[in-house]
């Protein structure tokens, strides 16, 4: 019996458009098999509910998941008023109900509140973990699941359309770890009635947007056309696309094989940054490192085994 492949050395970012009925998992499990990738990882989960932009790590990518997580995220999403589920997506059991309707006055007057620094209680059926366990496989158990509430980051959330009297059309702009299913909840709480998203698509992860996605049709496409290989490597973002909100070191040669030996550089001279954090580092244009710049000295933290000039 031959020896089953590991698979191939790739790296970079794949602006994957997930699908609605598709879990995160599985849309990285397919991407990978299209690629053949060794190794492989994604920033920031959608539900199944959810569509849009799943940024996909291969190789040498993962090591930059951190900063596209860390990023900001825009969504747009239909609230369902009179309603409130146990998931607070259409997925879920109706808990609540309620008559009331919010007019398009209501809803302006409360969304302030959304907005910058909001209080807020994760959903039941969400990936976090109580004592090891995932919230979501406890409340399906039929447990008492209870979250504590968390201060998330609300930087933008806007009104876009009122489709109907019962429906809701918004975007909004927000930090890690924002549940956009709680902000629908609270709102139909706080405006006398119920709520809960009917549909959900995620438009900006950090750098990445809608203009860089692609499906998982597109790749099937790319993969059985004449250009096979070549056309899926096309679809790929370099592994430094993350790291455009991040300050640039360029490094000479010399100090680039310091770096890349886990030895620290001395910065001096006129030109030599005077701040203090983590730099992207690049020699000859290719980059080498993610280092961080402490009391005048570049610490290497991460080391990129990509192909150098």
């Amino acid at each position: 019996m031959s020896r089953r492949k590991k698979g191939l050395d790739i790296s970079g970012w794949l602006v994957l458009d997930k699908p609605v009925g598709v879990t995160s998992t599985h849309a990285v499990s397919k991407a990978r098999w299209l690629y053949q990738a060794k190794k492989a990882g994604h920033a920031g989960t959608l539900d199944p509910l959810a569509s849009g932009i799943l940024p996909i790590a291969f190789g040498e990518a993962t090591k930059t998941v951190p900063f596209v997580m860390d990023g900001r995220k825009v969504y747009r999403f239909e609230v369902l008023w009179g309603v409130e589920t146990n998931t607070d997506d259409a997925e879920g059991e109706p808990v609540a109900t309620s008559e009331r309707r919010p007019t398009r006055e209501a809803i302006l007057d409360v969304l302030p509140a959304f907005r910058g620094q909001v209080s807020q209680i994760p959903p039941k059926f969400s990936a976090l973990k109580i004592d090891g366990e995932r919230a979501y496989d406890l409340a399906r158990e039929g447990e008492d699941v209870i979250l504590e509430p968390r201060i998330v980051e609300v930087h933008r959330l806007e009104l876009v359309d009122m489709p109907a009297p019962d429906r809701a059309v918004f975007e909004t702009e927000c930090g890690k770890g924002t549940y956009v299913r709680a902000i629908a909840r609270d709102m139909g709480r706080a405006l006398g009635t119920r709520a809960h998203i009917v549909s959900l698509r995620r438009t900006v992860v950090g750098g990445f947007s809608e203009e860089d996605a692609i499906s998982l049709d597109e790749l099937e496409r790319l993969r059985q056309g004449a250009g096979g290989e070549q056309g899926l490597a096309d679809a790929l973002l370099p592994v430094e696309t993350a790291l455009d909100d991040i300050p640039a070191l360029a490094v000479n040669r010399a100090e680039a094989a310091r770096l890349l030996n886990g030895q620290p550089v001395l910065l001096r001279g006129r030109d030599a940054p005077t701040f203090q954090g983590t730099v992207s580092v690049t020699a000859d244009g290719a980059l080498i490192a993610l280092a961080e710049i402490e009391r005048g000295e570049l610490h290497p933290r991460r080391i990129f085994n990509l192909d150098r000039p």
